[in-house]
């Protein structure tokens, strides 16, 4: 996979939604900065010093913010190592998990399948390295008003319901895919726009092909279903490098084919104006 082609798929994603490709997680991180270009802000997280560094208060996989600056940009990301795999996890008695993994890898993933989904709400993450050891850099998110947790909190769905609501059938057709085993209200941000971003993605892709919530897929968005019954073997293997392994890749495909027989049958049941829509950004 070239840079260029990562690039180009970046650069669609950016064109459709018109966005300013500056973000991180909380308002201090903003900057005013000019606008990178998509090949810029990747060459920027791969090769700018890092010239700060600091533990983030939330997570558990050791992530830390950095400060990151080439001379003419500087801006933070986060910065997460975490490569643990495990025969059995366990968290107390109710917990169990068969061949665990915690990594890295998979934040690289989850930013290049959104880009095959055409999504614009899971910020860029390169793989690069860090003191002699591979990390995923992470752009840092700016303009967060709050976090999922926040909101529920509040009762609040923002200026536009439809909208929100809308974001969070994404969302949910987003981590079943992916199998995301570890979504939780701080890992889901809301800027001041009212957009989702989803971050941190470092337990999902896993090998269960069965599709953990499915009572949750009420709706999904018309071209985020279009691109994903188009996903295949080859393409994937190309997008992800090192980041996914075949049989990661087989069991996401697997899991594509349940969520769009889920979803078809759904559209045949109650026509397609009720359970596809397109998001609004």
């Amino acid at each position: 996979m070239t840079v260029t082609r990562r690039s180009m798929a970046l650069a669609l994603v950016l064109t459709i939604a018109g966005l300013r490709p500056c973000f991180g997680q909380d308002t201090a991180a903003a900057t005013t900065q000019p606008p990178l270009a998509a090949e810029e802000m990747e060459r920027f997280l791969q090769h700018a010093s890092i010239v700060a560094t600091k533990t983030t208060k939330k997570g558990v996989t050791d992530a830390k913010r950095v400060t990151l600056s080439d001379g003419r940009v500087t801006h933070d990301a986060q910065l997460q190592a975490v490569d643990i795999a495990l025969p059995i996890f366990e968290v107390g008695p109710k917990y169990t998990e068969v061949d665990f993994k915690d990594t890295y890898r998979y934040n690289v993933a989850g930013y290049r399948l959104s880009l095959l989904l055409g999504l614009d709400n899971v910020p860029m993450s390169i793989e690069r390295k860090v003191n002699g050891k591979p990390a995923a850099i992470t752009w840092w998110i700016d303009d967060v008003i709050l976090d999922e947790g926040s909101r529920q909190k509040k009762h609040t769905v923002g200026p536009n319901p439809s909208r929100t609501a809308s974001q969070i059938h994404v969302l949910r057709v987003f981590d079943e895919l992916i199998q995301n085993r570890d979504r939780n209200s701080g890992n889901l941000l809301w800027t001041a726009d009212w957009k989702m971003w989803m971050i941190d993605h470092t337990r999902a892709f896993r090998l269960g092909r069965d599709l953990l919530k499915p009572q949750l897929l009420e709706r999904v968005d018309r071209s985020m279903f279009e691109k994903m019954k188009t996903l295949n073997a080859p393409e994937l293997t190309e997008m992800m490098e090192k980041s996914l392994t075949k049989a990661e890749i087989d069991a996401l495909l697997a899991r594509r084919d349940a969520i769009v027989k889920l979803f078809e049958g759904k559209i045949a049941q109650r026509g397609e104006a009720a359970v596809l829509f397109t998001l609004v950004n």
